[in-house]
């Protein structure tokens, strides 16, 4: 049967999730890629993750997507004499280097570049921002802070800076691990935690080269101030509202949410929603009302997909969840205004002869009768991602001779893949392998268009500059 939604569920692989059982229940509930979250669990355990979602794949003749998501440099404070402390407002507290346990006046804190990088006057969150501190005075050793907002303090809890761009890689020492195991196992995106600046993303396309796409997580404040750049760089985009969330004032969530889609899809890349979205279903059956408002929200933004974490990963209804995801992205969908309204404050501008066509090819479908899709063929996925970014209302048939490429497109909006390797043999093979994927797919009757793209000379990449209609017979 056709796919009846266009928005992506990307699903967390957990505790909860990892039985080739559930797995194969969350595919069919709608889960179209799979996120391994590489901030837990075993190297082995992922493998064996790995390899149950590719044989569900083969079983189900799904290209399932897989993202590992590396944990990038957490900072952290050290450890307590009685496992916690409490902060007092008012008080001061000092951090250091000296790893002895901590007190109610101190505690040891890890990171030397945050000592490079703070000055006075600036603010220390801990514990997801519950409690904040002010930096009096500082060394290279020593940070006096005062106490603005106290609260219980324990072993290991996190630290963020707003505001504060840290000499610091988007890798470390176990991301370069991880990194190397993921890509070693054939993952299709590699997820970058904490990046600060453009520089962080060049860094790892160097080391990832062409094994894997790169998504640019952004849940640093610094990172939106080089936003353009950073999409430049990477392949796709995570909006990280957790850390966002934190590190930048609550109210301003959602409009840096819009800020960043709207960026994403100017440069034709997929950009994923992220955090809390149905929090409550980790202990509960049904989501709040203000998180089915949430989900809608990002539909309507024109998010490519929409991501579960501890919903699936640890939570107790991950079936639950992700067939209430997808029921509300097929609501939202079937308003007749869903797609038009995006389009009211775009401005078309193709800067490349390759978004000419596909904007192209959007038009035609909107003029010609009877469309049944739109079909891209392509060799590195990239003009596909330039024909979801026009948000038409039919299905897009990425044909590839490729099956890393087609694995890819499982976050990519409104897209299904198609893999034949004889595509690029001539031109009567570009109508045939057409006709057969249409069908396959069980899209359109006798005498229905399918409007393709593709590039000549065939089988060339970054060369899309044809368009062309074929009637199904």
């Amino acid at each position: 049967m056709p796919y009846n939604t266009s928005t992506k569920i990307l699903a967390t692989i957990g505790p909860a999730t990892a039985s080739k059982d559930v797995l194969s229940r969350l595919i069919d509930a709608g889960a179209d890629a799979f996120r391994f979250n590489f901030s837990h669990g075993t190297h082995a355990e992922h493998k064996t993750r790995y390899e149950i979602v590719r044989e569900l794949s083969k079983q189900k003749n799904r290209h399932i997507t897989i993202v590992a998501d590396l944990q990038g440099p957490k900072l952290r404070v050290g450890h307590f004499e009685n496992g916690n402390i409490t902060l007092q407002a008012g008080q001061t507290f000092m951090f250091d280097l000296s790893p002895t346990a901590g007190n109610e006046k101190r505690v040891n804190l890890p990171h030397p570049e945050i000592f490079e990088a703070v000055q006075t006057g600036d603010k220390l969150l801990l514990n997801d921002g519950n409690i904040v501190l002010e930096v009096l005075s500082k060394d290279k050793t020593h940070i006096e802070t005062k106490v603005l907002i106290g609260g219980v303090l324990s072993d290991h809890k996190g630290v963020n800076l707003p505001n504060i761009t840290l000499n610091i890689s988007a890798l470390t020492a176990k991301d370069k691990e991880d990194l190397d195991f993921a890509l070693s196992l054939g993952v299709d995106w590699i997820s970058l935690s904490f990046v600060q600046k453009a520089q962080d993303v060049k860094d790892a396309k160097e080391i990832i080269k062409d094994r894997a796409l790169i998504i640019s997580k952004l849940e640093k404040p610094s990172a939106i101030e080089e936003l353009d750049d950073i999409i430049a760089l990477s392949d796709a985009v995570m909006v990280a509202r957790g850390d966002l969330g934190v590190e930048c004032p609550l109210q301003t969530v959602p409009t840096i949410q819009k800020k960043i889609i709207s960026a994403c899809r100017k440069q034709a890349k997929p950009v994923i929603v992220a955090t809390q979205m149905l929090e409550s279903m980790i202990e509960s059956p049904s989501p709040t009302r203000a998180e089915v408002s949430d989900v809608a929200t990002a539909v309507y933004d024109m998010a490519d997909t929409v991501m579960l974490s501890a919903e699936t990963a640890v939570g107790k209804y991950p079936i639950e969840a992700v067939d209430m995801m997808h029921r509300i992205i097929e609501e939202v969908e079937h308003d007749a205004n869903f797609v038009e309204a995006t389009f009211l404050n775009e401005m078309h501008a193709c800067c490349t002869q390759s978004q000419g066509i596909t904007y192209a090819a959007k038009e035609l479908s909107e003029v010609l009768p009877h469309v049944a899709a739109i079909v891209t063929f392509t060799v590195s996925g990239f003009t596909t991602f330039s024909m979801s970014k026009e948000r038409p209302n039919l299905p897009i048939v990425a044909i590839t001779p490729n099956h890393y490429v087609a694995n890819r497109m499982g976050i990519v909006w409104g897209v299904h893949a198609f893999v034949d390797e004889k595509i690029f043999e001539s031109f009567e093979m570009v109508e045939e392998i057409a006709l057969k994927a249409v069908n396959s797919l069980n899209y359109g009757t006798k005498g229905d268009y399918i409007i393709t793209t593709a590039g000549y000379p065939l089988g060339q990449k970054l060369t899309t500059n044809m368009l062309h209609t074929v009637q199904i017979p």
